[in-house]
C-alpha cells in the first residue's frame, strides 16, 4: 500500500540524531535513552532499518522500524516510531509490511507494544503473543 507523499526505504546508516528526532516526534522518546551515543549503538546493532520520509519538505524522517533478525526464523521489531503529526495515514502499517517483505515468509515478526498502542496492532491484524517474558534493564 502506497502512502501519498511518503517515500519508504532501507537505511542501514540512519543517523542517531534523526532517530532521536523521530522518537521524540512519535512519543517514544520517554521510553528510549536520550543520549545519541547509545542510540547510535542501538542503530548499529540492528540489521534492518526501514524508514518513511515525507517528500516535502526536504525528505524529513517521519517513521522508522528498527529490527533485529536472523532472516531465517525470527525478527524482533525493537522500535516502530511514527511522527504523531502523520499517524493514522498507514505509515506504521507500511513499515511493518516492508519488514515482512524484507525478512521473508519463513520469518516470524514480533514486537512489544508501547503502552496504548495495542489497538493499532489489533487493527492491522497482528495477533497477541502469550507466554512472553523478559528481564528488565538495569540501566
Amino acid at each position: 500500500m502506497a502512502t501519498p507523499g511518503i517515500a519508504y526505504g532501507v537505511e542501514p546508516a540512519l543517523s542517531a540524531a534523526e532517530f532521536r528526532r523521530v522518537l521524540a516526534a512519535s512519543g517514544l522518546a520517554a521510553r528510549r535513552p536520550g543520549d545519541e551515543p547509545r542510540l547510535a549503538r542501538m542503530l548499529a546493532g540492528a540489521n534492518l532499518i526501514v524508514t518513511a520520509r515525507a517528500l516535502v519538505p526536504e525528505r524529513n524522517l517521519v517513521g522508522v522500524a528498527r529490527v533485529i533478525t536472523d532472516f531465517a526464523w525470527c525478527a524482533y521489531v525493537s522500535d516502530l516510531a511514527v511522527d504523531r503529526a502523520v499517524q493514522g495515514r498507514g505509515i506504521g502499517r507500511r513499515l511493518l509490511e516492508i519488514v515482512r517483505e524484507r525478512t521473508g515468509p519463513e520469518v516470524a515478526v514480533m514486537l512489544a507494544a508501547a503502552p496504548g498502542a495495542d489497538a493499532f496492532y489489533e487493527r492491522i491484524g497482528m495477533p497477541r503473543l502469550a507466554g512472553a517474558f523478559r528481564f528488565d534493564r538495569e540501566s
